[in-house]
């Protein structure tokens, strides 16, 4: 049985990322990697990387990340829409480019993600907080996590913290490592 986000009362897998999510993976991610967005939505997570000077380019729905073949990038960073997050998940892996997906904690779940996890392992970035996602239908927070592989983390899992003063967020030694 597949389930489906239920937020609000609404069934949706339409829900924007708020640009503060990207603060707890910010510390990890080269500036000089050119990053592809591949599910931007609306373009909240891309135009906040631009805005922190990550040469960053995205695509939705007009180029199928899942049967396109892939774009020119150094790392693949995106909220995958929830209800394919299976198949993000392998297709990042099948790219072999380092990748960051913010998926819900849930995805640690499953048989197929497990079996995926083990063959090439995974690193967790979890917020202190749950992440309050954006929908024109409404709001939904819930606990999520960045899913990284081939990333430089200090640890398989962090517990990052949010930076109290944001323009720390982005340095190499950052609050949100400790």
């Amino acid at each position: 049985m597949k389930l489906k986000l239920i937020c609000n009362n609404v069934v949706n897998d339409v829900y924007q990322t708020p640009t503060y999510a990207f603060d707890y993976l910010a510390p990890y991610i080269n500036k000089e990697w050119r990053i592809w967005e591949c599910a931007m939505g609306q373009g909240n997570l891309l135009n906040y990387m631009r805005s922190l000077g990550y040469d960053a380019f995205g695509t939705d729905i007009e180029y199928d990340f899942l049967s396109s073949p892939p774009m020119e990038c150094d790392c693949i960073i995106t909220n995958p829409p929830y209800s394919k997050k299976d198949a993000f998940l392998e297709k990042c892996y099948e790219i072999g480019k380092p990748f960051a997906l913010l998926m819900p904690l849930t995805a640690l779940e499953g048989k197929k993600r497990q079996r995926l996890y083990r063959k090439y392992g995974i690193g967790l970035i979890i917020p202190d907080r749950r992440i309050e996602f954006l929908s024109e239908k409404g709001r939904c927070w819930f606990a999520t996590a960045w899913f990284v592989w081939g990333i430089e983390i200090p640890s398989q899992i962090i517990f990052a913290k949010r930076c109290e003063n944001e323009a720390l967020c982005h340095l190499g030694d950052s609050p949100a490592l400790r």
